[in-house]
C-alpha cells in the first residue's frame, strides 16, 4: 500500500438538448450554417464565414465570442467549437445533428465536455444548459412563427 494520494478521474458532462421544430430539415441546417439566418435567432450578427475550417465571431449585446466550424454537412450535421472561460481555459465542441421527423426536423445539440470537478466550470456548465434552452426556443419561435424572442435587439 502506498502512501500517494488516489487521483480521480475528472467527472465529464455533455450538454444534450433537443427539440422538435417545424421547419424541414433544410431550412434548420440553413439557420445553423449561414450568417445570415443564424444572426435571425442567435447573435446579432456574425463576423466571417461558417465554412468547415473557418473561425467567426458572434456578436452579442454584451459579449464577442469566437466560434470554428469543426464540421458542415449538409442537411444534417454541423460542429464547432468555442470557449466557455474568458481565457480560452475550457473549450468545448458543439455538435448539431438535424433529422427529418414529420414535415419538420429533430434537433439534437450536445455541447461539452465539462470537467465538473472544477468549480469555474460548474457554472459554465449551467450556464450552457440555460443558454442552449433559451436559445432554440428562440430557434423554434423565429423558425416557426417568424418571431424573434430576444429582448435585446
Amino acid at each position: 500500500m502506498t502512501d500517494e494520494p488516489v487521483t480521480q478521474p475528472p467527472t465529464l458532462h455533455t450538454v444534450h438538448v433537443t427539440r422538435d421544430l417545424g421547419a424541414p430539415p433544410y431550412r434548420a441546417f440553413r439557420a445553423w450554417s449561414s450568417p445570415e439566418a443564424l444572426a435571425e435567432w442567435f447573435p446579432d450578427s456574425v463576423e466571417g464565414a461558417l465554412a468547415t475550417g473557418t473561425r467567426s465571431t458572434l456578436v452579442f449585446p454584451a459579449a464577442r465570442v469566437w466560434w470554428d466550424v469543426v464540421e458542415v454537412e449538409p442537411p444534417g450535421r454541423f460542429r464547432f467549437r468555442w470557449s466557455w472561460l474568458p481565457d480560452d481555459a475550457w473549450i468545448t465542441t458543439v455538435t448539431v445533428t438535424i433529422s427529418p421527423r414529420g414535415p419538420g426536423s429533430h434537433l439534437v445539440v450536445e455541447d461539452g465536455p465539462f470537467d465538473l470537478s472544477r468549480p469555474e466550470l460548474v457554472a459554465a456548465f449551467a450556464d450552457c444548459n440555460a443558454g442552449w434552452g433559451e436559445a432554440l426556443a428562440n430557434l423554434s419561435a423565429v423558425l416557426d412563427y417568424s418571431v424573434d424572442l430576444r429582448r435585446t435587439r
